[in-house]
């Protein structure tokens, strides 16, 4: 009889149970999107940052003295100590190592332009005395190593500074006398500029190891790096006569937000505090774990990345959680208004009710039952309507749809029972206050 009733109430108001169910159906898909996009976006933000650069960098712990200033760290590193490149791999063998997007190390030195040989300038063309002294650059670009597990991995430059990109030419191989010259230093060598296909004299060592290197690339980097010479890593250690070391190790890692609680020192934490933070893929926790398994590094945070990627994640966040609350509220609103005027329209109907002996209890119930049936109703359509727009903002911000989500999904539900109940709570509380003789006599 219950459920007859409920059934009869949809049948001869369908009208008004469909501009509700619109309603509801539009708050929740704006609610679906929103969530979805918020679930989501974490991981595609952070992935998108790791175009900004590295955020961890690693260098000799003997190598600095601590000097902090306003929480931003300025120690000045020397060229005394280096670290071992055997040690890298270990990066792949710690718990956050599904977070570690790329490393990679870096040795410098400084060298003297002696002459290099244009084809297009046919022959050879010495250096002017005062050519300035050149910064080398030793790192990877696209270096294949392998874990201590077995697994073979690639990494380097294209890794961690996806940015940089080339005017001219390729990348240098690794264990070829090749190098990539910036794109400012390319242009101070003569009236002619370098270009890929020259060939570099270069003085090393105060001029007791002479070089020659074949130009293949001119990289446009937006930074230093436009004034310096790249070459493989191997070559610079070489040069350098440290086989197997690096002086700078630069990690690109997948991170979230610090709050108040990743700031804290993880020296004043109790045990099981310490395993929450170790657990929680803060850049800082990170950092501690990294540093567990580089013996005499120091590994520290680059703030500039990681506070401005956690800065703009938090900002998204906030205007997601804040398009959801306005879509709930409006959601709410129109059930109200929908739900007052459904119940001075059935003001008969209930006073008859409560004259053949239902109470204000039972009369309650059945008003709320219809309302949370046309929640879930209104519910499932916003679901299917908000995947389909969350597919259509994710590829068109990120690049990529999220995945629907049966955890979404539920709390949606969830959602527009609330919504509806909130908004309906008055007028059905007015309703179960009729007095059923006033409205029987037309009062």
């Amino acid at each position: 009889m219950f459920l007859r009733l409920v059934a009869d109430s949809f049948a001869r108001r369908p009208r008004r149970k469909l501009l509700t169910g619109a309603a509801l159906a539009l708050g929740m898909a704006v609610a679906t999107a929103a969530l979805s996009v918020s679930l989501d976006v974490g991981d595609r933000l952070a992935k998108e940052f790791r175009g900004l650069g590295a955020n961890l960098l690693v260098t000799p712990e003997a190598d600095s003295l601590p000097l902090e200033i306003g929480g931003i760290d300025y120690r000045p590193t020397n060229s005394g100590a280096y670290l071992p490149e055997s040690d890298l791999s270990k990066l792949k063998t710690i718990f956050w190592h599904n977070n570690i997007v790329g490393f990679t190390p870096v040795l410098d030195l400084t060298a003297q332009g002696i002459s290099y040989n244009s084809p297009k300038n046919q022959g050879l063309i010495p250096a002017p005395g005062s050519w300035p002294r050149i910064q080398l650059l030793g790192t990877w670009v696209a270096h294949e190593m392998q874990s201590a597990d077995g697994t073979r991995f690639k990494t380097g430059i294209e890794r961690t500074n996806s940015w940089w990109r080339l005017a001219q030419g390729h990348w240098f191989e690794d264990g070829k006398k090749e190098c990539v010259v910036g794109q400012n230093l390319a242009r101070k060598y003569s009236n002619a500029q370098v270009s890929a296909g020259d060939t570099f004299l270069l003085s090393v060592d105060g001029g007791k190891t002479s070089l020659d290197l074949k130009v293949v690339g001119i990289l446009d980097s937006g930074g230093p790096e436009d004034d310096a010479v790249i070459v493989p890593l191997a070559l610079a250690q070489e040069l350098n006569a440290k086989p197997g070391q690096y002086r700078k190790l630069y990690i690109s890692a997948l991170t979230k937000p610090d709050d108040d609680f990743a700031r804290r020192d993880p020296k004043t934490m109790n045990p099981d505090e310490l395993e929450r933070w170790s657990c929680s893929p803060y850049v800082s926790s990170i950092a501690y774990t990294i540093k567990q398994v580089l013996p005499g590094a120091e590994v520290r945070v680059i703030r500039r990345v990681a506070d401005g990627e956690g800065v703009i994640l938090t900002r998204v966040r906030l205007l997601l959680w804040l398009v959801t609350g306005a879509a709930l509220l409006a959601a709410a609103l129109a059930v109200g208004a929908s739900s007052a005027a459904a119940v001075i329209e059935r003001r008969t109907e209930i006073g008859l009710m409560k004259a053949l002996g239902a109470g204000s209890g039972t009369v309650g119930f059945l008003l709320t039952a219809e309302q949370l049936l046309l929640a879930f109703v209104g519910g499932g359509v916003g679901y299917s309507l908000g995947i389909v727009l969350a597919r259509l903002l994710g590829e068109r911000i990120f690049g990529a749809a999220p995945e629907p989500s049966l955890l979404v999904f539920f709390v949606i539900l969830l959602l527009a029972a609330m919504v509806t109940l909130l908004g309906s709570a008055i007028p059905l509380r007015r309703a179960s206050r009729f007095e059923p003789a006033p409205i029987l006599r037309g009062e």
